[in-house]
């Protein structure tokens, strides 16, 4: 599985006050930690107001490519800020997002097809987020329409099917699995992706919702997930999942993290000898 690290997001407290404090270190050190963790992306979210938000995304994109050459995914709907940004990117970036929503569709869809980039499309239109399987793959079956017509290839599309908060819904998880499920049958080149944040918000023990949601959706075929790639436990439950589900030739992804110390418990520090 593929994954787009997710925390340089300026929506964030702590990196909004670096990006506000101009606080190259810290983003830097966000940048260079999601790496080491195995990010293939990394999210680069300004979150800033409009006026700035095209300065203060080319700073991020110049502090990030100073560190690390994985390819950004530029996380933004305005058309503007990216128009801004892609000259200071030196790798294709993938741009994050493209939906239903006619603005978008005519503002940032453009900018996808003329670069060449990959994409998230999110299930949603001008009227929000559907509330069943169905309308979300009818949503989907617009963007498609689209991106074709755009001369954007199927495989370059991530579809995001916006997962929901299980706490105001019980059946959010049945619901995103079956529109993933639909979404790959009827488009099997495009890939699936998801964040994880909105599912278990409102409940206790959120990282253990969010790491059976992440297993329960590899099987329903995701195959790119937006997480914090320095959750140990969310990659070893990818890890464990890809393996039982038949995706890890000879087991080598899973036995390879166990050599090099990514399962099981981090070992104690040691004891200081006394005197």
């Amino acid at each position: 599985m593929k994954i787009i690290g997710e925390k340089i997001n300026g929506t964030r407290k702590l990196v909004g006050k670096a990006i506000a404090e101009r606080d190259a270190a810290f983003i830097q050190n966000l940048a260079k930690k999601q790496v080491e963790a195995g990010a293939h992306w990394l999210d680069v979210n300004a979150g800033t107001h409009p006026d700035r938000e095209a300065d203060d995304l080319k700073w991020l994109i110049d502090l990030v490519q100073a560190v690390t050459d994985v390819p950004l995914c530029l996380d933004s709907a305005n058309p503007a800020a990216l128009r801004a940004a892609m000259p200071a990117v030196r790798r294709t970036p993938m741009i994050n997002s493209i939906s239903g929503e006619t603005a978008r569709l005519q503002g940032v869809l453009p900018i996808v097809a003329e670069h060449g980039c990959e994409v998230v499309a999110l299930c949603m239109d001008d009227k929000g987020i559907p509330t069943t399987a169905e309308a979300r793959l009818d949503v989907i079956r617009r963007v498609f329409a689209a991106t074709r017509q755009a001369g954007v290839p199927d495989e370059k599309v991530y579809v995001d099917p916006l997962a929901m908060t299980i706490a105001t819904n019980i059946q959010a998880g049945p619901i995103i699995f079956g529109a993933m499920r639909a979404i790959k049958a009827e488009f099997p080149k495009a890939h699936l992706s998801c964040g994880l944040s909105n599912v278990s918000f409102g409940l206790p023990v959120r990282a253990l919702i969010n790491r059976t949601f992440l297993v329960l959706a590899l099987d329903a075929g995701m195959d790119t997930a937006i997480i914090d790639p320095n959750d140990r436990d969310l990659q070893a439950a990818i890890l464990a999942a890809e393996l039982v589900l038949g995706r890890d030739r000879h087991c080598l992804g899973y036995t390879r993290a166990y050599r090099a110390g990514r399962l099981g418990e981090l070992p104690k520090p040691a004891e200081p000898q006394k005197a």
